[in-house]
């Protein structure tokens, strides 16, 4: 579990086939900044840009780790299979703070930046998510950008899919990498967890097979 603080921005340095075939995924270089490793194990999980992965080996000398992408995670994401800035998150502990909202690093969607300028000091980010996610999306409510919590503040649905408006601070843009987002570019979306128990329960009523007993 994560929390969409993000504790640092690290940078895929190099990306590797596993593979010959589309099925193949890849095995990226993460390098972090200085003493981020630093209580890092093997196996840990780290969130990059929202999506859960795992540590399969550490050159903490180098600042660098790496993860094995599978074909299918690259295929639902966006932004992990080329070298770039990276939003890292560690895995939640028990007695850390819940600063942002609670997030599993599983991505739900890939968005598209359709608005992304300074207003005032602040800036304005505005993205198009899928219309498959729209009925998650509320205003006020919860969403993940590139692992990065945030709240929204105008939802507009449309023939395209959801525009969702977010207001991001001087501190946001400057210690994430958000601040490297243009228009068009693709972002990978989490919904807010409780939606999708919300939508579960208002569903349609759950048909339970029973088994008889003796």
């Amino acid at each position: 579990m994560f929390t969409g603080i993000i504790t640092g921005v690290g940078r895929i340095a190099a990306v590797h086939d596993l593979g010959s075939s589309l099925d193949h995924g890849k095995r990226l270089t993460i390098e972090a900044p200085g003493g981020y490793l630093d209580d890092v194990a093997l196996g840990d999980s780290i969130a990059l840009n929202g999506a859960c992965m795992t540590v399969t080996t550490l050159v903490p000398e180098q600042h660098r780790f790496t993860i094995d992408i599978s074909a299918e995670s690259l295929d639902k994401t966006a932004g992990l299979a080329r070298p770039g800035p990276v939003n890292l998150e560690k895995a939640l502990r028990a007695s850390d703070r819940l600063g942002g909202h609670i997030v599993s690093g599983h991505v739900d969607g890939v968005g598209r930046v359709t608005r992304f300028e300074q207003v005032g000091e602040s800036w304005h980010l505005a993205v198009l998510a899928p219309t498959s996610l729209a009925k998650y999306l509320a205003y006020k409510g919860s969403i993940t950008v590139n692992g990065v919590s945030l709240t929204v503040n105008r939802v507009q649905d449309g023939p395209q899919g959801c525009e969702i408006s977010i207001n991001l601070i001087p501190h946001t843009v400057e210690n994430t990498a958000l601040g490297a987002l243009h228009v068009d570019a693709p972002v990978n979306l989490e919904i807010d967890l409780i939606a999708r128990y919300v939508e579960r329960m208002l569903g349609p009523e759950l048909s339970v097979t029973r088994k008889e007993t003796a």
